[in-house]
């Protein structure tokens, strides 16, 4: 289940890093908070551009953590509002999930598709 809070987040200006591992170590990638996207079945998708370092550390090692945040959303302690999302990531390249996508973002090359095992408020 997505918190509400997280669901508002995604709709305001702020920018999202992506952090996977790969044989030179932690790698991180940004997109923006709009750009995120919930399946119907809780998944969260991110539009592939580029993102070829990231690809290619998820074949070997697909644990992602993903933070976002945003000041205009009311958080724990007053206003600004922020996440850690820890979950199990793949990039789809054909079907339905990529379909769904790139109706949204015709510039796509894949769909960063995670399965979120912990979304924590952190602030």
């Amino acid at each position: 289940m997505i918190p509400e809070t997280l669901k508002a987040i995604m709709k305001k200006d702020g920018v999202v890093a992506i952090a996977t591992w790969g044989p030179a170590g932690p790698h991180l990638v940004n997109t923006w908070n709009s750009y995120l996207k919930i399946a119907e079945d809780g998944r969260l998708f991110i539009p592939a551009g580029y993102m070829h370092q990231t690809e290619a550390n998820v074949a070997q090692h697909p644990q992602v953590l993903i933070t976002l945040g945003s000041s205009q959303v009311a958080g724990l302690h007053g206003m600004g509002a922020g996440f850690l999302i820890k979950g199990q990531a793949r990039f789809v390249t054909s079907g339905p999930d990529y379909d769904f996508m790139k109706a949204k973002f015709s510039w796509l090359r894949a769909t960063l598709a995670v399965t979120i095992e912990s979304a924590t408020q952190t602030w």
